[in-house]
């Protein structure tokens, strides 16, 4: 009595052959991958570039002080 494979071994090969194709990285060939590994790192460089540039403003000019 022989245990099944974990995967089945059609759909095993079906998966290796799309991740194997080299026309792109690795960490961008999945449908979403794009949207982790790229769109959400620029959105947070750029929201930090934003915040980072308004304190130097306000600092610049004395905006925001407590009194």
């Amino acid at each position: 009595m022989s245990e099944e494979p974990f995967a089945a071994r059609a759909k095993l090969i079906e998966k290796q052959k799309y991740f194997q194709s080299i026309q792109k990285h690795t960490y961008l060939k999945g449908p979403m991958d794009k949207v982790t590994s790229v769109a959400i790192p620029l959105a947070l460089a750029g929201a930090s570039l934003f915040l980072i540039g308004r304190g130097i403003y306000n600092l610049s000019y004395g905006i925001g002080k407590k009194e």
